[in-house]
């Protein structure tokens, strides 16, 4: 949830206490409620449904949660309503920070996000303020030691599934797509019987900032303070950790 995809943030995430991973499947489950509500409970006519479900699982969220949110979701008594909203704003140091949420109340959810801006020492800009320093990406991320299969086989597949790109970094692969390919890409690589670390579209930065430890320390203030609030779904920056 912090941006481009990097080994150590994955190794994070991957390290997460029972208490914060039940936070991301309630966060996760809200994600579900919308897509189920914009597209119908069926992931084979729900293309953003079936990609929600894809992260679900690379969180590693049980397929018996999955199903039972959808279920809830579909059901005729569920009055839930979320929106999305994305705010945009800067951190220490002008580091850009783009920040998805889904709230059943824009005002709170606002006036929250910018609470943890101000005590962090950054601000809330407008809309368009920090998105035109990102690009859209489909994003999937692969373990190296989650596959047998080899290198030049995994980017060989990856490419000819329509991916933009193919690195090997130390203990994983990751493959970048254009957003309106990764549902294919993806359905492609789990096809092949590959399990995912994330597999989802992005909003990855084109330049990036290096802080100070001062700097370091308010930037992993912000992004600990913003994932606290239960409204938050995703974060990017721009920050080069």
């Amino acid at each position: 949830m912090s941006g481009h995809s990097k080994w150590a943030n994955i190794q994070a995430k991957k390290g997460k206490t029972d208490a914060a991973r039940g936070k991301a499947f309630t966060k996760l489950g809200r994600e579900l409620l919308i897509a189920v509500k914009q597209g119908g409970p069926d992931p084979a006519g729900n293309s953003k449904l079936k990609d929600v479900i894809a992260k679900c699982k690379a969180a590693n969220m049980p397929n018996d949660t999955i199903n039972n949110a959808i279920k809830k979701a579909s059901g005729a008594g569920n009055s839930e309503n979320y929106e999305e909203i994305v705010y945009e704003g800067y951190g220490p140091n002008g580091v850009a920070v783009i920040v998805e949420a889904a709230t059943d109340n824009k005002n709170r959810t606002a006036a929250d996000v910018r609470h943890v801006f101000d005590k962090a020492g950054g601000n809330l800009g407008t809309t368009g303020c920090v998105s035109y320093m990102f690009n859209k990406k489909g994003i999937i991320v692969i373990e190296k030691e989650s596959t047998t299969m080899d290198e030049e086989e995994i980017m060989m597949l990856a490419l000819e599934a329509g991916a933009e790109d193919f690195e090997a970094q130390d203990e994983i692969y990751e493959i970048v797509t254009a957003p309106s390919d990764f549902s294919e890409v993806r359905e492609k690589m789990e096809e092949a019987g590959l399990k995912f670390l994330e597999a989802e579209v992005q909003m990855v930065p084109t330049t990036t900032v290096q802080l100070d430890e001062k700097g370091i320390e308010k930037m992993e203030r912000l992004i600990e303070k913003l994932e606290e609030l239960d409204d938050v779904s995703n974060i990017y920056h721009n920050w080069e950790e």
